[in-house]
């Protein structure tokens, strides 16, 4: 097994039965360690944060998917529990089986399954921009509330963004558009492909009611100079297609806060 304190199992088996095994799964991200579970009651998935930062973000993911599991309008893993330590804190939610679109990508055999993973990947999105819900709607427009949450993470160095950028992105805002559902880090790296489909979201802590360009523009990220791979992608997005200029804004400018 792959140590965790003798407390913390203790809370963990309260929640879903006794422990027989924990691995580390292959693929990490940055923001917090990932753990696969087998317990007595199946396969679970255990995420730990232990900065400060970090653990915000995991208790708001903790918090989106115990709504949206009550809802049951969108495909992301199941909520089973959060526990705050001293130290740090963790989610537990259901394993679920697949490989991220950004490894799927590269292990593709040819450039018509990439193609068809990538128009997957766009109906999902298409599809969770015209989701139908007050989730965490705000009476303040999504992006300033980014902004403003991105002056913090510079005044406390926490991000890769500069105050100058920061001051260009508040005085070259986009015009407004209707806001969405949408995931907020919507990457080819929160997403699980199983079947040659893309079919779950993953790492939803930036889940909100805000601008879905901001979506779009982290979707396409890795293949936007690609026009055959972008179009497949519009293929199956069809709510927007963003220009030049709002791409360069969401994803070169806001996303270097974030």
């Amino acid at each position: 097994m792959k140590k965790i304190h003798s407390d913390l199992q203790k809370k963990i088996e309260r929640v879903i039965g006794s422990i027989s095994e924990i691995s580390l799964l292959e693929e990490q991200g940055c923001t917090s360690i990932v753990r696969r579970i087998k317990s007595s009651k199946g396969n679970y998935l255990l995420k730990s944060a232990s900065s400060k930062k970090y653990q915000t973000w995991l208790k708001a993911e903790a918090l989106i998917l115990e709504k949206r599991n009550q809802e049951n309008l969108l495909r992301v893993p199941r909520y089973y529990g959060f526990i705050e330590e001293q130290d740090g804190c963790h989610l537990i939610m259901s394993f679920e089986e697949g490989i991220t679109l950004t490894t799927s990508l590269k292990n593709a055999a040819s450039k018509s399954e990439e193609m068809e993973l990538i128009m997957s990947f766009g109906q999902l999105l298409d599809q969770l921009h015209r989701t139908n819900t007050d989730v965490h709607q705000d009476k303040n427009a999504w992006l300033d509330v980014q902004l403003k949450r991105a002056e913090g993470y510079v005044k406390l160095g926490q991000c890769d963004g500069t105050m100058e950028l920061l001051e260009l992105l508040k005085s070259k805002k986009p015009l407004p558009v209707k806001q969405t559902l949408i995931h907020g880090d919507c990457t080819t790296d929160n997403v699980l492909v199983s079947g040659r489909k893309v079919k779950l979201f993953i790492d939803v802590s930036g889940m909100a009611y805000g601008d879905p360009r901001y979506d779009e523009a982290l979707a396409i990220r890795s293949f936007f100079r690609n026009e055959e791979y972008k179009n497949s992608f519009y293929e199956g997005y069809k709510y927007h297609r963003m220009s030049p200029e709002e791409f360069i804004y969401f994803n070169d400018g806001l996303y270097e806060f974030f």
